[in-house]
């Protein structure tokens, strides 16, 4: 890959960020209708809190999607490229499955929900692996914190359409036409993708379907060693546990205290949107002074922290301003700072030769908490209330900061150290 002068504020401006921007909406919203509208909506419809913690199960193929990633490493579609076909294929197919399953009837048809749910996220899982191949592609190396940020806040103003407006419009009209308005949101993506143009190959894609397999799990460890290898992997697996499983049945959480959806949309979720979007902002800027590894031990102290607010929220009651403050800090340091730092580390991790492949394999990993660890939230909040419930996310975000002093030394401001 090119390398590039250090970027400076001028890079959020240039056709290329601008793509990531667009892309990372579009990469974002998939995943935050089925964390967000799908939970209210069968929340409403009198699903209790143990089967709506088991709804997590549908996330499955965020786990597995390092399995079909090498052939979007391999294959050309549609006339369009390999990564501008795969991307056009998915969306358009999320804009149908999405707008389709609201057609459903919760009371009758809950099981054609969960596998129209599974669906769209088998669709949005294939679309982040394209996508974050192609953010990986045409950013230079100098770029990728940055790059990071961008799209931290790209996934974050996606999350505001089920998150709040959906939502917001759910109290005013039928469910139907709320999924199929969300689901068209899917088409500025569509149309993102229809206009750039494919990255600069890097080295030689792979020729056959073996060398995509084979290959970038051949070189991940070949890199440094089987112990490096299974360092990094059990790092990613842990970085973002605690403030996964806590905000897991968020919108549950709200419920459970007596806020109605429209406060949720508009103090929670709108105060969570502007705090993750300077939180993005921060992060990005923040490390390039800080460098990624800094980042990670910063940025991840304060996701820690902000756990503890769900705790203090769940010992007061409905307090909207304290809501509005809690998801706020939470929303900067974890969906901001937190995740910017980590999807940095993630691209910088990554061989541009196997972007799709290797990315893939990363972020599936980091999607553990969040599908099959998430689905005994509903058992524990059952078991411990909500407030023990905080505390155990609270020190289960420890293990992978203990992890730091070999993965991200904090002398090494972007290299690794381990021994």
């Amino acid at each position: 890959m090119s390398t590039s002068p250090a970027p400076g504020w001028r890079s959020y401006a240039n056709g290329r960020m601008l793509a990531v921007l667009v892309l990372g909406f579009s990469s974002g919203l998939p995943l935050f209708i089925l964390l967000y509208l799908l939970q209210a909506w069968l929340a409403k419809s009198g699903l209790n809190v143990k089967a709506l913690g088991l709804f997590a199960l549908v996330q499955f193929p965020y786990i597995w999607k390092f399995l079909w990633a090498p052939l979007m490493d391999r294959y050309r579609i549609l006339g369009l490229g390999r990564r501008r076909g795969w991307m056009a294929l998915t969306q358009v197919a999320l804009f149908f499955s999405i707008g389709g399953m609201g057609m459903l009837d919760p009371l009758t048809q809950i099981g054609l929900i969960a596998a129209a749910a599974g669906g769209v996220a088998f669709l949005s899982a294939s679309q982040d692996i394209v996508i974050d191949a192609y953010r990986r592609e045409i950013l230079s190396d100098n770029e990728q914190g940055l790059g990071a940020a961008v799209i931290v806040n790209a996934y974050k103003v996606a999350g505001m359409v089920p998150g709040a407006l959906s939502l917001i419009l759910a109290d005013r009209m039928p469910w139907q036409p709320v999924f199929w308005i969300t689901a068209a949101f899917m088409l500025p993506g569509l149309v993102c993708t229809l206009l750039i143009r494919e990255p600069t190959v890097y080295g030689s894609p792979p020729k056959t379907m073996r060398e995509a397999i084979i290959l970038p799990f051949q070189e991940f460890i070949a890199r440094d060693g089987w112990r490096n290898a299974m360092w990094i992997l059990a790092f990613v697996l842990l970085y973002k546990i605690g403030d996964s499983m806590a905000t897991a049945l968020a919108t549950k959480f709200y419920l459970d205290l007596g806020f109605s959806m429209t406060q949720i949309g508009l103090a929670a979720n709108t105060t969570g949107f502007w705090a993750s979007l300077a939180g993005g902002v921060v992060g990005g800027v923040w490390m390039l002074k800080l460098g990624i590894n800094r980042g990670l031990w910063v940025f991840g102290a304060l996701q820690a922290i902000a756990i503890l607010g769900f705790a203090w929220l769940a010992q007061v009651g409905p307090n909207t301003m304290l809501l509005s403050a809690v998801i706020g800090f939470e929303a900067f340091a974890s969906l901001g700072l937190g995740a910017a730092a980590f999807v940095a580390f993630l691209s910088r991790t990554t061989d541009p030769r196997y972007t799709a492949t290797q990315y893939a394999l990363f972020s599936s990993l980091s999607a553990v908490p969040r599908t099959l660890i998430n689905a005994s939230v509903g058992f524990l909040v059952a078991e411990l209330g909500w407030f023990s419930f905080f505390i155990v996310c609270f020190f289960l975000a420890f293990p992978a900061m203990m992890m730091l002093p070999k993965i991200a030394p904090w002398r090494s401001a972007n290299g690794t150290n381990i021994p």
